[in-house]
């Protein structure tokens, strides 16, 4: 595999390259109309689809942009540290705020930085931000819930982003174990992006539905690197459900609501330009609570947050806790727990620091190391699994449980974390959670603003 170093040099040539380029090199293409969610899953007898395990339903909810070392460095038996090492250097990793006042970079050539070939020591060295914010750590108050299902449940310390990178290439490995050769997220004009908002109330899209300005850099199968549409048309996870006859569902933020970008199957042309395909399988987020209560969830599902409720800098990872919190709760009073296991896990590093360097499995990643939780009533009760796992895992445990095809390298290659599971156990009743009472400020400060991801 190529060095670091040589892969660093390449992007952040190709990152002048795109700069002085005009919008005359972007790629000409007709991006697909806004096209609304659907309503509600048909209602659907998951034990009619037979399964290797007890499982009948698999939630698998992302949130963004924090490291294991940022959340979990201090949980007790875990892989984690409390001092970080910066250029070489010990530096204490100290108190993390609930909402950072600005983002920390975190693109594809600010991980490489980050990684550093492995030494882990390149987390300050892209900004003021970087160099104060990305060495700190939650104590064990500060998330009160997150640390409550890491000890009852199960806490992965040995699981990794799918990409070094951002968002975008993140979203996409979750549902395709791929990202279509895209290492950043798409760019496109930010002011047309603006005027596009105020005018119809549309938010950002990375997707099929994106601005005609709109490109995401990727690398092809013979390593040449070019600009194409951010509109996809690779093989899904969805796609391998629908042939086996398995229904599916995506719940996101919606066209009008801040975090629509974070919708993945808004990339991928077959599933968006299709409006039967597309309000079958993609809904909401706003109304998941309701449908998982209501038991409409099908077998498998997944839930990304509105930005405001991501823990994306600058929000709040109180009000971002208490969504998540609401989330699993709904999962846990609704008739489908006894069947369910949850998978919950962030996006990508965020620029904040972690000490375990990332298994190199290809020229995508595997990316800087991020959190997961296993909650269902046949996890191992406070056990922490060090199964290799990345966000492919939890399609490989999808594949093998409905028996499956696989998707790519990555999925035929992934464990399915199995180890997080005790299948003789009786199932484990539920245990709702109270809302934390201590988020400061309003869940949505910022309705109108655009944010990076």
């Amino acid at each position: 595999m190529r060095s670091a170093r040589l892969r660093l040099a390449a992007v952040l040539a190709l990152a002048l390259l795109v700069s002085a380029c005009s919008g005359d090199d972007l790629p000409e293409w007709d991006p697909l109309p806004p096209l609304d969610y659907g309503t509600a899953p048909d209602a659907t007898d998951a034990d009619a689809f037979e399964t290797t395990t007890p499982i009948k339903h698999v939630v698998f909810v992302i949130k963004e942009n924090r490291t294991f070392d940022n959340m979990f460095g201090l949980f007790p038996g875990a892989d984690g540290v409390s001092v970080g090492i910066d250029r070489g250097e010990p530096r204490p990793l100290t108190q993390a705020l609930d909402a950072l006042p600005t983002d920390i970079k975190h693109c594809y050539a600010c991980a490489l930085q980050a990684w550093n070939e492995g030494a882990m020591d390149g987390f300050a060295t892209l900004s003021k931000a970087a160099d104060r914010y990305a060495y700190t750590q939650y104590q064990p108050g500060d998330l009160p819930n997150y640390w409550h299902w890491a000890s009852e449940f199960v806490l992965g310390d040995n699981f990794f982003a799918s990409a070094h990178g951002p968002s975008f290439p993140n979203h996409l490995y979750t549902i395709a174990a791929q990202s279509g050769g895209a290492h950043e997220n798409p760019g496109q004009d930010e002011v047309l992006l603006r005027e596009r908002h105020r005018s119809t109330g549309l938010f950002k899209a990375w997707g099929c539905d994106s601005l005609e300005t709109a490109y995401v850099n990727i690398v092809d199968s013979e390593g040449i690197e070019k600009k194409v549409p951010p509109c996809f048309d690779f093989l899904t996870e969805g796609d391998l459900l629908t042939q086996a006859g398995i229904p599916w569902a995506y719940y996101a933020a919606t066209q009008y609501q801040n975090g629509y970008a974070w919708s993945a199957y808004d990339a991928v042309r077959h599933i968006r330009e299709d409006p039967q395909v597309w309000q079958e399988h993609i809904f909401p987020v706003d109304e998941f609570i309701e449908h998982a209560e209501d038991g409409l969830l099908p077998p498998v599902t997944w839930v990304t947050p509105r930005f405001e409720l991501s823990e994306h800098p600058a929000y709040s990872m109180c009000h971002g806790e208490n969504w998540t919190t609401k989330i699993v709760n709904a999962l846990m009073r609704g008739p489908q727990w006894d069947s369910t296991a949850i998978f919950l896990t962030w996006d990508d590093y965020g620029g904040f620091y972690d000490h375990v360097p990332p298994p190199q499995v290809d020229d995508f990643g595997l990316g800087i190391r991020v959190p997961l939780l296993i909650i269902s009533p046949y996890a191992r009760e406070g056990f922490i699994t060090g199964e290799l796992g990345e966000f492919s895992s939890v399609l490989r445990f999808v594949e093998d449980n409905w028996a499956l095809t696989q998707l790519t390298h990555r999925d035929r290659n992934a464990t399915p974390l199995i180890s997080a599971f005790d299948f003789t156990q009786e199932p484990r009743p539920p245990d709702p959670r109270p809302l934390r009472d201590d988020c400061v400020g309003p869940k949505f400060p910022y309705p109108r603003r655009y944010t990076r991801s």
